[in-house]
């Protein structure tokens, strides 16, 4: 979990602990923080701010993908910009979730992206769909 606030953290930490198969073991506070944890803990799975306070999360992403080419990456950001969230995507990550929307689809993202799908917010237009 990688988010400059801890609080948010510790919220989404809480959401989880409904479901026993999802669990976070490690945390950052920043995108150089996040790298170095990934590299150590070697997560399944990171859920990712775009805003950070040192390295933007598109490019903490872009960098994961090399450390960790298996690790599925959700973004988890206040961001609704079309722009941005195809950015984003296109770093190779599965899933894009405002955290307006997270208490009802967290679990619906993490079942997608664990089952190989994408999954995307309501309310974001990607750049191309109709």
């Amino acid at each position: 979990m990688v988010d400059d606030f801890a609080v948010w953290r510790r919220f989404v930490n809480t959401l989880l602990t409904v479901t026993p198969e999802w669990q976070i073991h490690g945390e950052a506070a920043s995108g150089a923080e996040a790298l170095t944890r990934a590299q150590e803990l070697q997560p399944d799975l990171v859920l990712l701010d775009i805003n950070l306070p040192d390295i933007n999360g598109i490019e903490v992403a872009r960098q994961l993908q090399v450390i960790i080419p298996n690790a599925r990456i959700v973004f988890l950001t206040s961001e609704s910009s079309s722009h941005l969230a195809n950015a984003a995507l296109s770093t190779g990550a599965l899933g894009y979730l405002l955290k307006s929307q997270i208490v009802d689809e967290l679990l619906p993202a993490l079942e997608s992206v664990f089952s190989g799908k994408r999954f995307i917010s309501k309310g974001i237009m990607l750049q191309g769909s109709i």
